[in-house]
């Protein structure tokens, strides 16, 4: 009988999204880690001093003695597919920049470097490359699909197995996330910013779970929870973290990506018809959309339907809200180890025992997250203003480029490794959807009261700022 216990414990364990018998070696936070380090340093390594053959425009920043400026020798030769209306051959025409590669070849090197990369990084792990290459290859292929149709693909093959490696790409991508995110650029809205994004998310996440625990009689405390953190901080980024340091399926964080998804389309376009309906001014309008559509490209977008200073002011408080993950992750696993998962066998005991435990469940990418932040804020933050403009242009050029790599691979990954009918009894019924629409609407609203407040109620002289594109 204990045999059986201990079986159905170690399968138990299987399904979770970071597996317990992991070795730190061969763990995806390491890899992660590691792979965005050398993207980073790479990306770094590109900035190459350029002698200017004219002087360079009145409305310039860069400040370089003579005539030198930088410019990032990778940016061309990282690429996805362009938009195409028939003929999809036409995402791949043309070239990425003038006297720069092709559209294509551009792609195809793209691609090149992320399964040497992760080949790599699985090769440390334990994966053979024999069996990771052609996996890792498959999957890329499907992401180039994935880029060109805006679909997921459901096409299942056993060659895909040793390549399915969702939480490795994810993790990579966050990692690389976390080098954009420059803490001066993440004060650029001040205090306002602070109040909306770090006062209003714990709020609303701690109410969600509660209501889901209490109100609609979740079962599962870790779907509920990834649910609340989804919804409540930044999406589909918050949820892979605070999935790993709870502990959920796998199940558990495909739905919460899904129903993210969906409603965050729905809400990239129905927030801005609300913010223009209401006549709101640009700054209100930005701080309520950086506060409650997940993704941060679904931000911008929604931003931009307002207008421009709705958009910068929307994705900086929403890079405010990506600070959380690191947070919050850290939080859900303090809270987890203290509370053994409702378990009272497993609860630790003594101080050193709880942060060993803290120290298990915590997701160690999320290290790299805060080491990429703020070593790149040092580094933007040094040398001249042309090497500095440089530096944010490598972060929102080619690391962003890869980082969409990173996710497109993971959002490829998760979808192949989703079993659709392990989902549905995961799921178990609609009360998931119903505790999404309801923190979301208790969000939208907090959020707003929250916003009015800070830009219009305490710091109008902020909002005046940011009006007048200061």
């Amino acid at each position: 009988m204990p045999q059986e216990q201990n079986q159905h414990h170690k399968h138990d364990q299987s399904d979770t999204v970071t597996p317990a018998c992991s070795t730190w070696r061969q763990s995806d936070d390491l890899w992660a880690m590691l792979m965005a380090a050398v993207l980073l340093a790479v990306a770094l390594m590109a900035i190459q001093p350029v002698r200017q053959t004219a002087p360079p425009p009145a409305t310039s920043s860069s400040q370089a003695p003579e005539g030198l400026t930088y410019e990032n020798w990778l940016k061309p030769w990282v690429a996805k597919p362009k938009s195409w209306d028939t003929n999809p051959l036409q995402a791949f025409a043309g070239n990425t920049q003038e006297g720069g590669p092709t559209t294509a070849l551009a792609m195809a090197s793209t691609a090149a470097g992320c399964v040497v990369v992760f080949v790599i990084a699985l090769a440390g792990m334990g994966v053979p490359v024999r069996k990771s290459l052609p996996g890792v290859m498959l999957v890329a292929a499907l992401a180039v699909l994935a880029w060109l149709t805006s679909t997921q693909t459901t096409i299942k093959s056993l060659q895909l197995k040793s390549g399915l490696r969702g939480e490795l790409y994810i993790k990579t991508g966050l990692v690389l996330m976390g080098a954009g995110l420059l803490f001066g650029t993440l004060m650029k809205l001040g205090p306002p910013g602070i109040l909306v994004s770090w006062i209003t998310t714990p709020i609303v996440l701690i109410t969600t779970y509660q209501f889901g625990q209490r109100v609609l009689g979740i079962k599962s405390k870790t779907l509920n929870l990834v649910l609340s953190a989804d919804m409540s901080v930044c999406g589909v980024s918050a949820a892979v973290a605070t999935a790993a340091a709870c502990r959920a399926k796998k199940e558990e964080l495909s739905i919460a990506v899904g129903i993210s998804l969906a409603f965050t389309v729905v809400m990239m376009f129905a927030l801005p018809a609300a913010c223009n309906a209401l006549g709101l001014d640009e700054v209100l309008a930005g701080a309520w959309i950086g506060g409650t559509v997940d993704s941060t490209g679904a931000v911008v977008a929604a931003g931009e339907l307002v207008g421009p200073v709705a958009r910068d002011v929307a994705a900086s408080v929403k890079l405010i809200q990506n600070v959380m993950i690191g947070f919050i992750s850290l939080a859900v696993a303090a809270w987890w180890a203290r509370s053994g998962d409702g378990d009272a066998a497993t609860v630790p005991t003594g101080f050193g025992g709880l942060l060993a435990e803290i120290w298990q469940r915590l997701p160690k990418f999320i290290l790299g997250f805060v080491a990429a932040s703020a070593i790149f804020t040092l580094v933007a933050s040094v040398g001249s203003a042309s090497w500095q403009d440089a530096v944010k242009a490598t972060l929102s050029g080619p690391v962003k480029m890869m980082r969409s790599w990173c996710f497109c691979l993971a959002f490829v990954s998760i979808g192949l490794e989703t079993d659709i009918r392990k989902l549905a009894t995961v799921m178990g019924s609609a009360k998931p959807v119903v505790l999404y629409l309801c923190g979301q609407a208790f969000n939208l609203l907090l959020t707003f009261t929250m916003a009015y407040l800070a830009f219009r109620v305490v710091f109008p002289d902020v909002a005046a700022r940011l009006a007048g594109g200061g």
